[in-house]
């Protein structure tokens, strides 16, 4: 894993070192089911490694399935090294908005007895609070593949059952690349005394971990991947990126200048309406240029914290309503652009599933694959990562037209801002809660940890 101590250079998109790829190495799934098929096999026929990341592995159907699934690669073969990392906070606790329960980590624990060690879950704590930032770090390494999603791993997640939550979903054949992600997660979360052992009875405790978390949060800070740079001038390539903190964010930094660079088209998928001022101001420098910007965001209903109108209500519901008025403000200050068809904003609905996509696509030449939800908290606060694709010979643009048209299925074109409900219209518990927020103007301080 390389790490640049003192000032390091900045580079732009066009220095950045690149793994060379071919177009056959690239597959983008379907969706979250053949997601879920695909790392089924994949752990299945594992004979080297796997090592994963996700915000958390869920105590449910699909989670205890893919644990049972990792335990049996290990019985398989004794050899195999597996690692999984998860957000330490996340695993402790349960869904919010539900009852209090133990969290994820009573299953991993109860898995450890059963099975006998062998598939280590660590849990990695960003900060010592879990609203001050969460590792949220994606990416399964399987022997020299990498199945990269933002989503996490549970039943809605993995469409185990009648409800799913769509996210983008990429293999990628390179060995290169599983050896640059695996060794940063190995060496800088594995080595740290901070990433504490979860499927054991007696876990540490957070304040005990405190002078610990302090020196993790100074290593991430200048941790980069180690990516060897053997793509060519024209090569269709890849580079992981991490993305941790307000300053000299890798990440953040090829966001912007992945935008800033677009001349004929820009592709955004996020599942939060609530961009981060560097990047909205990018996306609208854009639009007064020229560039056709296309915004595709979950319908509020498609929210992961939206509560249905028939169900008790809780003040994490008012979260897809504050989303959406963060939406219409935006259309509103740009209806000009969405008028001539230089804005094209797009809402997904599909029945009562759920939207998590996440990514850019700009130019038909470059594509970020990112967990990275492209709000502030994920700007400023979480450890975040993506995949960098420059393709300059566009062998890759049927895969992603295929995707992008198998999203658009489910859209709407917001083509006026009055086409979202007001906030009239919504719940009255929901009109209380932003009325509030708007008096107080804690509505701008809550979307910067959002």
């Amino acid at each position: 894993m390389q790490r640049l101590r003192g000032r390091r250079r900045i580079l732009g998109i066009g220095g950045l070192p690149g793994i060379a790829l071919t177009a056959e190495d690239v597959r983008i799934l379907a969706g979250p089911a053949e997601f879920r098929s695909t790392l089924l096999e994949q752990i299945a026929q594992a004979r080297r490694r796997i090592v994963l990341a996700a915000l958390y592995l869920q105590d449910d159907a699909a989670g205890r399935e893919v644990l049972e699934a990792l335990h049996a690669a290990k019985a398989r073969h004794p050899g195999l090294q597996i690692a999984v990392f998860v957000d330490w906070h996340r695993a402790q606790r349960g869904l919010i908005g539900k009852a209090a329960c133990t969290g994820n980590a009573a299953l991993y624990t109860e898995m450890a007895r059963r099975h006998g060690p062998g598939v280590p879950i660590r849990g990695v704590p960003v900060q010592t609070r879990e609203w001050m930032g969460v590792m949220h770090l994606k990416g399964f390494v399987i022997d020299d593949c990498v199945l990269y999603s933002g989503a996490s791993l549970n039943d809605v997640y993995l469409h185990r059952g009648d409800r799913y939550r769509l996210d983008r979903y990429h293999l990628i054949s390179s060995r290169a690349l599983a050896d640059s992600m695996a060794a940063l997660m190995t060496r800088v979360l594995g080595n740290s005394a901070a990433v504490s052992a979860l499927d054991c009875e007696s876990r540490q405790k957070t304040a005990a971990l405190r002078p610990a978390i302090g020196r993790f949060r100074r290593q991430l800070a200048t941790a980069r991947y180690g990516a060897p740079a053997t793509a060519g001038v024209g090569d269709l390539s890849i580079t992981p990126l991490l993305g941790f903190g307000g300053r000299d964010n890798e990440l953040n930094r090829a966001i912007l200048q992945l935008v800033q660079r677009a001349r004929r088209h820009l592709l955004l998928f996020t599942p939060y309406f609530n961009l981060p001022g560097p990047l909205r101001r990018a996306i609208e420098a854009r639009i007064r240029q020229g560039c056709r910007v296309t915004i595709i965001v979950g319908d509020k209903t498609a929210n992961d914290f939206y509560i249905p109108v028939d169900e008790a209500f809780t003040t994490i519901g008012a979260l897809p309503y504050l989303y959406e008025a963060n939406l219409r403000r935006f259309c509103k200050q740009h209806q000009d652009a969405v008028d001539r068809g230089l804005l094209d904003l797009y809402l997904w609905r599909h029945e009562n599933h759920s939207y998590h996509l996440k990514g850019l696509l700009v130019d038909d030449d470059y594509a970020l694959l990112t967990g990275s939800n492209l709000n502030p908290r994920a700007w400023r606060l979480d450890l975040e990562n993506g995949l960098l694709i420059h393709d300059p010979q566009g062998r890759l643009a049927s895969q992603h037209r295929a995707e992008v048209d198998r999203i658009l299925q489910h859209c709407r074109r917001l083509d006026h801002h009055r086409s979202l409900e007001s906030v009239a219209s919504y719940p009255e518990p929901v009109q209380r809660i932003l009325r509030r927020l708007a008096r107080t103007r804690a509505d701008r301080l809550l979307n910067q940890v959002l």
